[in-house]
């Protein structure tokens, strides 16, 4: 076993960025397979339109595809992005028909399995820790169990896989089963299950953009740079506030962070920049807690919990929201600044 890599080249790895790009592939193509087989379901060709062009992206997005020379995967990929915008806009995505269990057989299963069937949902976080920390660097002849880049994620997948083993083996039952109950719940989340994703690449595309600087200089029209107290009140509201629109604190944090916690607070007051931007992230996540555009986070416990008020997640969470921001600007304000 060698050291870890250091370097960003890529190095090979059996559990790769490519290859979990390809399983998320597969398994959308499955969804998509079972809604065209659904007879029942209204919308199905449009629905299943919509989740193809999805799951293309992970299969080919980075295939060096030309016509007449020129490469045009990206031109597809954009295209395909376009299609999905325009496809849920027009509200052409819905739910088909499931097989739905009786009260009486949810009954009977909860007596069965009982807090058995936590455990899956609980292997995940404490596998992908182990795995992240301890097997980060397993390799044989050079190839790696984990992609180097990507070694959480990679650790994540693994974590994922060995959760759905052990509950096929807990509630005996089996892999297409669980791809067809993957299918009802991704649809009962519909188009918003794949804004965390969306909402991401925004980030990327806001740096490239510029977006950052203008925020710098919208903020001098209005606060003086001497002014710590408003810069940190302004840094972490707008991390909320734009992690609100974007739905995701990852977008919001390198504009935010470009913009306002670099050139003010970091270069001009001299703030620690590891305490700094953790908490700035850490307001994000506040604004995370009260928004819909949050998917994954408030959309998708609604639908698990069959909630009749699917924003009653966020109603819940916006008071602890907004006490941590609180807290979040005070903690900013009195604790990273070296004078």
């Amino acid at each position: 076993m060698s050291a870890p890599v250091t370097s960003t080249m890529q190095v090979p790895a059996i559990i790769s960025i490519n290859n979990i790009y390809l399983l998320i592939g597969f398994v959308v193509m499955f969804l998509v397979v079972k809604t065209i087989q659904d007879p029942a379901h209204p919308k199905k060709w449009t629905t299943a339109l919509f989740w193809f062009l999805f799951g293309n992206v992970f299969l080919f997005g980075d295939l060096s595809i030309k016509l007449f020379g020129e490469p045009i995967t990206y031109q597809w990929v954009g295209i395909s992005v376009l299609a999905i915008a325009l496809i849920a806009g027009l509200g052409k995505v819905s739910m088909g028909s499931y097989y739905v269990p009786t009260d009486e057989e949810l009954e009977q299963s909860a007596q069965r399995l009982k807090n058995k069937l936590f455990v899956p949902a609980v292997m995940i976080p404490i596998v992908t820790v182990l795995c992240t920390l301890l097997l980060n660097s397993i390799n044989i002849f050079d190839i790696y169990l984990f992609d180097q880049r990507h070694v959480t994620l990679a650790a994540l997948t693994l974590a994922c896989g060995l959760a759905l083993i052990v509950g096929w083996k807990i509630t005996s039952g089996s892999p297409l089963q669980a791809l067809a109950e993957s299918r009802r719940l991704v649809d009962s989340i519909g188009w918003a299950a794949i804004l965390p994703q969306m909402l991401a690449m925004l980030g990327g595309v806001f740096i490239i953009s510029q977006t950052g600087t203008a925020i710098e200089d919208l903020v001098k029209l209005f606060v003086s740079p001497d002014n710590r107290f408003m810069l940190v009140v302004i840094y972490c509201t707008g991390m909320a506030l734009f992690t609100m629109v974007m739905g995701n604190a990852f977008a919001a944090f390198p504009v935010m962070t470009a913009g306002i916690a670099m050139p003010f607070l970091i270069q001009g007051h001299g703030a620690s920049p590891a305490p700094l931007v953790a908490i700035g992230m850490y307001s994000g996540y506040c604004g995370t807690l009260m928004t819909p555009m949050a998917a994954n986070f408030n959309i998708v416990p609604a639908a698990l919990l069959d909630l009749k008020d699917k924003y009653q997640v966020i109603k819940v969470q916006i008071p602890t929201a907004l006490t941590l921001l609180a807290i979040n600007i005070l903690l900013m304000y009195g604790v990273i600044f070296n004078d």
